[in-house]
């Protein structure tokens, strides 16, 4: 494994760059001010003149441009839209408008990787991939640190493009922890599956599922809430400080031999074999054609099991519980206000 650091990397390569933040969400807003911050001048964003995020970059200082615009006049774009938009997106506004020369970056691999986008063949195709949230890559970056990133070249035609890519991610803050070297294909299968299986989807429906379980037992829910869900943070931070190791070290006796009696009953070889079923359908593109497929009807499902989970009594119960603790919002990851 590679990993390097702010001294292997050369942000002057970008003071003379136009590079165009193409959207401004979670990860899009953090990009931009973390360029900003560390000197980079001419940082654009990129949106849709319909796009509602306009008015938030231009109130930090952003000059706003929209994405066809931004292709030509950028010498670095980049895409920071949702992964179902890049297609429509690209073909619309950008791949007959980038000047030939110019490097096309992404922070995920899906679109390259799977072929819903075939770049041209005269510009650089890169990765910047920070590995956490866009809000925590802003507020690592304000607080002196940084969030490590993984770099990637799909396609150099500059001859320089790993520079560029190390030069990028040590701007945002990347290089004060560490950048890894990666490809666009191991980073794409593996953070689908780290999302679907453990992060986003695997640990959602244990913290689900075992609330459901004690309140159908018969308990009140402010308890089975703050069993199965508040607790989760405390046991995360835990092993994030340290690894499983170091949350077993800290907690009591008796929940570690629970643990080991009981994890291997709820997480076994049943649900290592459909954990390898999903890295399949991962890895053949089954998963991106469900989903670009699934954007095609207008996103129906995705939309009915977003606004079910939202309504699931968790979320009113840990609403109460939290106005309980107002700590927990002293210093919000998301502000939805600004970004």
């Amino acid at each position: 494994m590679k990993v390097y650091y702010d001294s292997d990397a050369d942000i002057n390569l970008l003071k003379d760059k136009n590079i165009a933040i193409i959207g401004y969400g979670s990860q899009g807003h953090a990009h931009a001010l973390n360029l900003k911050d560390s000197g980079i001048k001419n940082v654009a964003v990129a949106l849709k003149e319909t796009s509602a995020s306009r008015a938030k970059a231009e109130k930090v200082g952003f000059k706003v441009m929209t994405p066809k615009e931004a292709a030509a006049w950028a010498d670095i774009l980049m895409v920071l839209i949702p992964d179902e938009l890049h297609a429509d997106m690209y073909y619309a506004d950008l791949h007959e408008n980038m000047k030939s020369g110019a490097a096309i970056a992404f922070s995920h691999g899906l679109s390259v990787h799977f072929s819903l986008i075939e770049p041209r063949n005269d510009v650089d195709v890169i990765m910047m991939a920070p590995k956490g949230p866009g809000h925590t890559v802003r507020g690592e970056y304000a607080r002196g640190g940084g969030v490590p990133c993984l770099a990637a070249v799909y396609q150099d035609y500059s001859g320089k493009a790993m520079e560029l890519s190390l030069a990028y991610c040590s701007a945002i803050g990347g290089g004060r922890s560490g950048i890894i070297e990666t490809t666009f294909r191991e980073e794409c299968e593996t953070d689908l599956f780290g999302e679907q299986v453990v992060l986003c989807g695997g640990l959602i429906e244990l913290i689900r599922n075992g609330y459901e379980t004690l309140i159908e037992a018969g308990y009140k829910p402010e308890m089975a809430y703050f069993e199965c869900l508040h607790e989760v943070k405390l046991i995360v931070d835990l092993i994030y400080e340290g690894g499983i190791s170091n949350m077993f070290y800290s907690i009591s006796n008796t929940a570690e031999y629970g643990a080991y009696r009981t994890g291997p009953r709820i997480v076994n070889s049943q649900t290592k074999t459909e954990m390898k079923k999903v890295l399949e359908e991962i890895q053949n593109g089954k998963f991106t054609r469900d989903w670009m497929l699934e954007n095609k009807a207008y996103q129906a499902h995705f939309k009915a099991k977003r606004k079910l989970d939202a309504e699931h009594p968790i979320e009113a119960v840990g609403t109460e519980l939290r106005g309980m603790m107002p700590w927990i919002g002293k210093n919000k990851l998301v502000d939805k206000a600004k970004n």
